[in-house]
């Protein structure tokens, strides 16, 4: 018999707009969905007036609710990831920070000993003259000994570098080979740069616009270059602090929804009140849901991944497109079985209300408290 029916909810798969659907759950997976009658099942629930979707996907996120992913610590890593669940992300990647390698080997390999999808090693190789918040002190050229240990300390799913560094090329095959998804991030890259880059595999921007070249009509650079190229998916951070809305509806009609990545680079003081936190050990300060460093620089966000679905559709993305962009393509990237409606998709779902605030939350099927109204 079937584990679970949700039934009578307006189901975006996303790629369908279902106005009242039922979704049967059975071992983790989805069995199957439909209109009409539902199965039989051990367990159903009535989701009338609630929309549902796949749960969110996190690409790009180093901490929430006062923990972070450089700790070392896996309880740590298990709370901030338990922190977005509560706002709808069923899945993420727990994203460093430029470190001394035996730090960033520890915060791998506390990862490893959590259920958290993966890790995004952001930095360390990354370029000094686009480092944003990213400590100068251990930026350093990619070192293929160095990536090959950090590849084997846990499940890094996602690396960025900037592939003018010299050994960047390398790295970037490397880094493929290993199965992960070479990213362009922190980076001063020429045009030409990145289309090197890109023709050594890398496929993926990292938080688009921010810590890049800005685009020059005779000189491209690196944005121009990714909104250009139709292999590569393009992040945005959609708070209002990172991008203004135009630039997200730029990337958006660039990209399109497969393309277009929400993320919400969070930090451990997302979900805390305004006040003085650090980042790296240095000190960062947030008002307003900005988060920066003394001298004014933005060093990650406090944005929630439910936030920055309904910025998107506020901002004009369609709902169904909005949601795409934090759950098929981001799931797609990965190329893991998760981010759609659909029977073998694994069963992580998030209830939203009207105003796309998360209700409840299932992981495999799990239900999950939620951060309902927040």
């Amino acid at each position: 018999m079937t584990d679970l029916v949700l039934t009578s909810a307006r189901v975006l798969t996303p790629d369908e707009d279902k106005a009242a659907a039922w979704v049967a759950v059975t071992a983790g997976r989805i069995e199957a969905l439909g209109e009409g009658e539902p199965p039989a099942a051990a367990e159903r629930l009535d989701l009338s007036g609630r929309l549902l979707a796949p749960g969110f996907i996190d690409l790009h996120v180093h901490g929430g609710g006062g923990a972070h992913f450089m700790s070392g610590d896996a309880d740590e890593c298990a709370r901030a990831a338990d922190f977005h669940a509560r706002h709808g992300t069923t899945a993420l990647l727990a994203t460093t920070i430029a470190a001394p390698r035996d730090e960033l080997l520890r915060a791998v390999a506390a990862v490893a000993g959590t259920s958290i999808l993966g890790v995004h090693l952001e930095g360390p190789f990354l370029s000094e003259r686009r480092r944003g918040a990213q400590p100068a002190e251990h930026l350093r050229p990619p070192d293929l000994d160095e990536l090959a240990a950090l590849l084997a300390a846990g499940p890094v799913r996602l690396v960025s570098l900037a592939p003018e560094l010299p050994g960047a090329l390398e790295a970037i095959a490397a880094i493929d080979e290993a199965d992960a998804v070479p990213a362009l991030a922190h980076t001063d890259a020429t045009y030409a740069q990145t289309v090197a880059a890109i023709e050594a595999g890398a496929r993926h921007a990292v938080h688009t616009f921010n810590g890049m070249r800005p685009l020059h009509h005779r000189e491209p650079g690196v944005l121009g270059a990714v909104l250009d190229d139709p292999r590569v998916t393009c992040e945005a951070i959609a708070d209002g602090h990172h991008v203004h809305p135009a630039a997200l509806r730029l990337l958006y009609r660039a990209k399109g929804a497969g393309g277009t990545v929400l993320v919400t680079d969070a930090i451990a003081a997302a979900g805390l009140p305004d006040g003085d936190y650090e980042l790296g050990g240095a000190p960062v300060r947030t008002a307003g849901g900005r988060a920066e460093t003394a001298d004014g620089i933005l060093a990650g966000s406090t944005l929630t991944m439910d936030a920055a679905v309904r910025n998107a559709h506020a901002w004009g993305l369609p709902l169904i497109d909005a949601l795409a962009a934090a759950t098929r393509t981001p799931a797609w990237v990965l190329g893991v079985p998760k981010g759609r409606i659909a029977p073998g998709y694994d069963a992580d779902l998030v209830v939203l209300d009207r105003d796309l605030r998360p209700v409840a939350a299932y992981i495999g099927g799990r239900p999950l408290s939620t951060a309902s109204g927040a």
